[in-house]
Parts: C-alpha cells; sequence; structure tokens
C-alpha cells in the first residue's frame, strides 16, 4: 500500500527463500537428478516467471487489490477455455454453469471497478482520461496473466501424466531456474530496497530487533508466503483436488474480506454481488453441494442423544 510498485522485490524474496530451502533439502545441495527433464522445466518457469511478474504489475496500473483477487479467481474460465481448446475436453451443464457465473461475477466487479477509476479521476478530464487507460492496460494484463497460468497449468498436468507427480521438485525448479530472469528488474529491485531501507525504524517483538518496517513486512510475507505454499503441497498429497480446491477459494475470500475491512478499500454493493457470484460459482464448479449431501445425510440419521 506504501509502494504500489514493490511488486518485484517482493517475489524476488519469494523465489530466493524457496529455492534456496529447495536447493538443501529437495536437490541435497544439486547431487539430486530431477525426475522430469530439465528442459520441460525451463518452459514451465518462463511461464511461471512472465506470470509472476506481470501480475505485480498490474498491480501498479491501477489495479486494486480486492479487483486482483477477484480476477484471479477466474482462473477456472481460463482453464477450461483451454482445456477444451487445447485437451479437447467436454463438461457438463452444470460445470458450463458455474463458469458463466464466475463470468458473470468477474465483469461485475470488473464493470464497477471502472466506474470508480474513471470518477476517481474525473476533476482533470486528461489526466481522469489517463488513469483509465492505465487502468485498462492493468485489466490487460490479468487477463493475459490468468491465460498464461492456465496453459502453465495445462503444461504440467501433461508432465505429471507423463512423469509422474513431483510436486516438490517443480516448486523448487519453479523458483530456483528464474532467478536470474530478475536481473532484468535489478534496478527496480534496488530502487525498492533503498526505499524499504528509509521506511521508519520498527522494534520486533519478543526479540528486540530493530529494523525498518517495510523489511519487516517483507519477512513476514516471505515466511508465511513459504508456509503457505508448503502448506498446499501437504494438502495436495494429503487431500483430493476437490478439496484443495475448496480450501483454496475459501482462502481467497477470507483474504478478500480482511482486505475489503482491514484496508479499507472501496466495495459497492455490486462488487459484493459479483463476489457472490464468483464465489458460488466456483463451488459450483468444485461441486462441493454432492460431497456435503452425504455427509449432512449421515449427520442427519445420527441417533439423537436421551
Amino acid at each position: 500500500r506504501q509502494f504500489p510498485g514493490c511488486g518485484n522485490i517482493v517475489t524476488f524474496s519469494q523465489f530466493l527463500f524457496i529455492a534456496v530451502e529447495g536447493f538443501i533439502f529437495e536437490a541435497n545441495f544439486g547431487r539430486k537428478r530431477p525426475a522430469i527433464p530439465i528442459r520441460y522445466y525451463f518452459i514451465m518457469v518462463a511461464m511461471f516467471f512472465t506470470v509472476s511478474v506481470v501480475n505485480n504489475y498490474a498491480l501498479n496500473l491501477n489495479i486494486a487489490m480486492p479487483l486482483h483477487m477477484i480476477f484471479r479467481s477466474g482462473s477456472l474460465i481460463a482453464s477450461m477455455a483451454l482445456g477444451v481448446i487445447i485437451l479437447k475436453k467436454r463438461y457438463s451443464v452444470s460445470k458450463y454453469t458455474s463458469i458463466a457465473l464466475v463470468s458473470l461475477g468477474i465483469f461485475t466487479c470488473t464493470f464497477m471497478s471502472a466506474k470508480q477509476v474513471a470518477s476517481d479521476a474525473s476533476l482533470n478530464e486528461e489526466d481522469g482520461l489517463q488513469v483509465f487507460l492505465w487502468w485498462l492496460l492493468g485489466i490487460a494484463a490479468l487477463t493475459f496473466a490468468l491465460l498464461m497460468s492456465a496453459r502453465m497449468g495445462i503444461f504440467q498436468e501433461t508432465l505429471y501424466h507423463r512423469f509422474g507427480k513431483h510436486s516438490k521438485e517443480a516448486l523448487f525448479y519453479n523458483h530456483a531456474l528464474p532467478l536470474p530472469g530478475f536481473l532484468l528488474l535489478a534496478p527496480n529491485i534496488y530502487h525498492h530496497a533503498v526505499l524499504f531501507s528509509q521506511s521508519e525504524p520498527f522494534q520486533v517483538p519478543v526479540i528486540g530487533l530493530t529494523l525498518p518496517i517495510m523489511w519487516f513486512y517483507l519477512l513476514v510475507n516471505v515466511i508465511t508466503q513459504y508456509v503457505c505454499i508448503r502448506g498446499v503441497f501437504i494438502l495436495t498429497t494429503e487431500c483430493t483436488s476437490l478439496t484443495v480446491t475448496l480450501v483454496v477459494t475459501l482462502r481467497k475470500f477470507v483474504s478478500l474480506i480482511f482486505s475489503i475491512l482491514y484496508f479499507r478499500n472501496p466495495f459497492t454493493a455490486w462488487h459484493w454481488l459479483g463476489t457472490a457470484f464468483v464465489f458460488v460459482g466456483t463451488l459450483m464448479y468444485t461441486e462441493v453441494w454432492n460431497s456435503l449431501g452425504p455427509f449432512l445425510a449421515r449427520w442427519r440419521k445420527r441417533p439423537k442423544e436421551e
């Protein structure tokens, strides 16, 4: 919020931390050979790096964080569209209905955000047009990242089908191989490192260490990101994909509510309606109702305690 363009230093820090951890514990200091040929990882990494950087820059193009979250929740649409085109998949009517709901929700939120951007910059017509055009570019960036992310998912699914599932290995290479690419962003990363160092000092609780508050925020972000990725990895190995999708969807919803309430981001009744469409559509797609049905039926049949 203080530095909207700091996405690159945040992403670089996350990639570096996860790559170092993976190099030690997964690659065994480079002694362990990858199960999937390295050339395939280079293709996957190119997509992964592009998606991460484009999503970061979108935040610098007048895209509010709630809209960013909602738009990225549309990954089901992109995955289904590319699945039909590339893998020739076919889906049920309920799946298409759920995608229609998600699309309607994203359109509603995007349209209302467009009106907000236009009205916020209406004091100066020339500046207002410029701000709105930058916002449109941000929407285009999010759309591109969404499609590229879906394409990466299909590519990853194909690799897993061919070579077996190696999620932890993929996690390491997806974060280690792109590190040289951050050299292209080095001036931006260095610029924000200087800005972070100039932020107000903050004393870390318990340990009493004093450091600039933005570096403290970055440290907490890197740690929580690592916990998140590790948690998702454990979830994918222990639970069904339905459960994983449901948990991630609920996490997005909680993140959205927190962003609106704590940071007081603008959110109208139309935004709430659009958000409801997105999450109901997502839950329909995962068919969570079918899974909950037998569970609720068993719960109702339990004998009542006297």
